[in-house]
């Protein structure tokens, strides 16, 4: 596995390298640069060569020393506790997204049915807060502003949406977006896409 590399492997190798505190972020599946320091942190600290890929040697030393992850730790809720939900995301269908906790709940008539960590603009760029509803779904978006990937978009205030970011995914909450509610878990942000319809409600507050 190396850099681009994604899928459940790299997952697992998260989990395990999160169990010996080498990594201290959830599983996303996506091998970017805050995977590949810290497979280098780990193979520094055990002598071998310090790649920042994983071989055959760095895995089976990785396996010979953390146990087989649980489910929970494989795909965590959120990094952080999800946020006690704004007052509007009690009833019908609702993106609800903290600011403060940086987590989304996918709400229907106040359940969360799944929860997920979300990254948001700049103070250049700020992610919008308010009510809105989803206007549009684009499962393959590319912005025409920064002709960047938007995949799962889900439109909800002119060119803000709720989106997967390969960028959050890979580096974690060192960059930010131009406006839009990024998620890191490709997994969460196809099922969310899936499940929500046009005309659904989206909370931003802090």
């Amino acid at each position: 596995m190396r850099t681009g590399s994604e899928g459940a492997q790299v997952r697992e190798l998260q989990a395990r390298l999160r169990q010996i505190g080498h990594f201290g972020r959830t599983p996303t599946g996506y091998y970017g640069t805050v995977t590949a320091e810290a497979v280098r942190s780990f193979q520094v600290k055990r002598g071998t060569g310090a790649t920042g890929s994983t071989d055959a040697a760095t895995w089976q030393k990785l396996l010979a020393m953390t146990r087989t992850p649980t489910a929970d730790e494989l795909d965590p809720p959120t990094e952080r506790p999800v946020a006690k939900p704004d007052q509007r995301c009690l009833t019908g269908r609702v993106l609800c997204i903290s600011k403060k906790s940086r987590t989304l709940a996918w709400m229907i008539d106040g359940r969360v049915v799944s929860a997920m960590d979300v990254r948001f603009g700049s103070e250049y760029t700020p992610t919008r807060e308010g009510e809105f509803t989803v206007f549009w779904k684009s499962r393959d978006h590319v912005s025409t502003l920064y002709d960047t990937p938007m995949p799962y978009a889900l439109f909800f205030s002119g060119g803000q949406a709720v989106h997967y970011s390969a960028d959050f995914a890979a580096n974690g909450y060192g960059g930010a977006s131009h406006g839009c509610v990024n998620v890191r878990d490709k997994e969460k942000a196809v099922a969310l896409f899936d499940q929500v319809r046009n005309n659904d409600k989206v909370v931003v507050y802090w």
